[in-house]
């Protein structure tokens, strides 16, 4: 489930901030090792003097204000930054987790944090994950840009197995099922301006997206009917059934867009840098060229 993003449009520059610093500091390299050593330590100067500023602030604030700061993206990211963040790494991470759930159970899967140790996160993924490939990629995508962006100290997400006995990492899990190359991320703010029962078809980098909305969780789609092999162009929402209006079988699609014995493909679909992002399998990307 996505809610309809609050964030102002300028929310979505200081994200990239970091790749911006170090684009420069690239092109300082042009100018030789020593240009590019003293933008470093200018760079290191700059972030010492700002994290001795937030130190002194966070021992003034009490509990409350604590937490509310911690709730606040760009604020959250700066006390990571500078190891003043009020919340463990294991809190963060289950609070990350508790932020996609809703989104998670959508598509007809839940997530168990199992343990967080020497860096690595190991999850336990139920529902439909466990027999869905494509639900797979949905929840193991959502969970992972939760998590790091939450905790970026976390190297490693695990994904272990019922029987506790084997773990499979989930990146290796990914690249398995799209092993022509992942997965591309893509803004798609216009779709937050559907309505309850609405249907539409977006073009995403030359791929149709079929989004709609159920009360208000908002969910994306491919636009593939699994039955008839066609386009999901006009189709219809009722209630939660999802009707092909070509052969007219009817999917969930609060459950993984399941159906008679098939499944439509769900497109994991988050708020990401401040922006309504879908997240496009490369294999679809390259169909649709």
């Amino acid at each position: 489930m996505v809610d309809r993003p609050e964030s102002p449009a300028h929310e979505t520059q200081w994200r990239a901030a970091g790749d911006r610093i170090q684009t420069l500091l690239d092109s300082c390299a042009t100018s030789g090792p020593a240009a590019h050593d003293r933008a470093q330590q200018l760079v290191r100067e700059v972030v010492g003097l700002y994290g001795a500023g937030l130190q002194r602030i966070m021992a003034q604030v009490g509990p409350q204000l604590a937490e509310r700061l911690a709730t606040d993206d760009l604020v959250a990211s700066l006390l990571l930054v500078h190891g003043l963040h009020p919340h463990d790494v294991r809190r963060r991470v289950g609070d990350a987790l508790d932020r996609v759930r809703p989104y998670l159970g959508s598509h007809g899967g839940d997530v168990e944090l199992v343990e967080v140790a020497d860096g690595t996160a190991r999850l336990r993924f139920q529902g439909s994950c466990k027999s869905c490939p494509s639900s797979a990629v949905t929840l193991e995508l959502a969970v992972q840009d939760a998590i790091r962006a939450a905790a970026p100290e976390i190297d490693e997400i695990e994904v272990v197995t019922a029987e506790h006995t084997d773990v499979i990492p989930a990146q290796s899990l990914l690249a398995h099922l799209h092993p022509d190359g992942g997965t591309e991320w893509h803004p798609v703010p216009e779709l937050a301006d559907l309505a309850p029962g609405e249907v539409a078809g977006f073009l995403v980098a030359d791929a149709t997206v079929l989004a709609c909305r159920v009360d208000e969780q908002l969910l994306a789609y491919r636009d593939r009917c699994p039955v008839c092999d066609d386009t999901l162009a006009g189709a219809q929402l009722h209630r939660k059934l999802l009707q092909c209006p070509r052969c007219g079988t009817e999917f969930d699609v609060t459950q993984a867009g399941a159906g008679p014995g098939c499944h439509l493909e769900p497109l994991p679909l988050l708020t990401r840098d401040g922006a309504l992002s879908v997240a496009l399998p490369r294999e679809v990307l390259g169909a649709s060229a």
